[in-house]
């Protein structure tokens, strides 16, 4: 089992080396988890996991690897299923103590606490609520949810005194992960990155030059002399082109969430928006209903929008390779007498910085995915989830 773990989180993502699973090895050896699979869980991620980004995936790998084994340290899905209660989260406050007024137990030490839990797994058979002795909600035993005592082992839920020394039964990191699709606020926060000021631009001197002020202050015996100069602006221009209908349906939501980030950010220079469909060919449309005659010709983009415009082009690539090859492979509309691919190539030639966000990237080059393949080798492509936007955005701010 425990070299199936290494496989498990291989699987998973993880890039774990030789020296820390020796490492790992060398903690059980020591004794450091101590018999206990919650303490073999710490001692493991501690030894194997580097980023929080990756504790998600350790999570579902140990969950895989341990979730069947015969351990005093498994709640089974019946008993998390009485303790999960929502109901009970508007109940937990601050005089919970006084309302349930019982006795005090004397304090217990964490294995103390421990030894009692695993002789109430084995005795208990039905949910409980209240009282003092078995494990469940609003009570004043040492493991459950939702309780009195300060100290303990909360078991699902949510603690009413925020003190527990364990948790069992969560998966708190799923929103660490950097492999997930994004949301609008990611994109706001990746799209941050496009920022490339400029104090060329012919506006008036505006804002106060501290520093310039300061020195021509001292350079002028000490009489104040104000030094004015240019607000400092984004230049950054932006083309957005995204392919909508068909095989991108699915990702409408997404679309849109990229869509509204990109105008909710108000602080670029100016941002054009077109939509196309599997490919580009000789028109780009105003919509994303993408409707012969509502759209812009391709070459008025090259004669009016600067090669100084970052492209992002947002799709799947997913079509056939004669859609993509073909002269005659755009169904849609016209297609000026070029193929897609010679299209692509035109508007890499035309703009010096393009990134291509692709929602479902196979991995490396696939065979299967001939089109998307030949897509990767002319444009930058990149996964569209939180490290992909990243690095797409990290890519289009290179000088070079």
């Amino acid at each position: 089992m425990f070299i199936d773990f290494f496989y498990a989180l291989k699987a998973k993502g993880l890039k774990i080396s030789l020296n820390e699973w020796l490492t790992l090895q060398d903690a059980l050896n020591k004794d450091l988890a101590k018999n206990s699979l919650a303490a073999f869980y710490y001692v493991a991620r501690a030894v194997l996991v580097k980023n929080e980004t990756d504790y998600d995936k350790f999570d579902l790998a140990f969950d895989e690897c341990f979730k069947g084994i015969n351990s005093n340290d498994i709640i089974s899905k019946e008993m998390l299923r009485w303790l999960n209660k929502e109901e009970l989260t508007d109940l937990v406050n601050e005089d919970l103590r006084s309302m349930l007024n019982r006795e005090e137990e004397p304090a217990l030490s964490k294995d103390e606490i421990e030894a009692k839990l695993n002789e109430r797994k084995k005795e208990q058979d039905s949910e409980h609520n209240g009282g003092n002795y078995w494990i469940g909600t609003m009570g004043k035993t040492s493991f459950g949810n939702t309780g009195a005592n300060l100290g303990g082992i909360r078991i699902g839920g949510m603690s009413g005194h925020q003190s527990a020394f364990a948790v069992l039964g969560e998966r708190k990191y799923k929103d660490f992960r950097d492999d997930r699709i994004i949301d609008n606020r990611q994109f706001q926060l990746a799209l941050r990155k496009l920022r490339q000021f400029s104090t060329r631009l012919d506006i008036p001197r505006t804002e106060l030059d501290i520093n310039g002020t300061i020195d021509k202050t001292c350079t002028n015996g000490g009489f104040l002399q104000i030094v004015m100069e240019k607000p400092r602006k984004n230049a950054v221009k932006l083309l957005l082109l995204m392919d909508s209908g068909g095989t991108m349906i699915p990702y409408t939501s997404l679309l849109n969430e990229l869509f509204q980030s990109v105008h909710k950010a108000n602080h670029y220079k100016d941002v054009k928006c077109y939509y196309f469909h599997n490919c580009i060919y000789s028109h780009l449309y105003k919509t994303p209903e993408c409707e012969n005659g509502d759209w812009i010709e391709t070459e008025w983009l090259f004669r009016n929008l600067e090669s100084d415009y970052k492209v992002i082009i947002v799709g799947d690539a997913a079509m056939a390779p004669e859609e993509l090859y073909s002269e005659s492979g755009n169904y849609r509309g016209p297609n000026g007498g070029l193929s897609g691919f010679m299209w692509l190539k035109l508007l890499k030639q035309n703009y010096r910085k393009i990134v291509w966000l692709n929602p479902k990237m196979a991995p490396g080059h696939a065979p299967w995915r001939e089109a998307e393949t030949a897509v990767k080798n002319l444009l930058p492509m990149y996964k569209l989830t939180v490290a992909g936007l990243k690095k797409a955005m990290d890519e289009l701010m290179l000088r070079k």
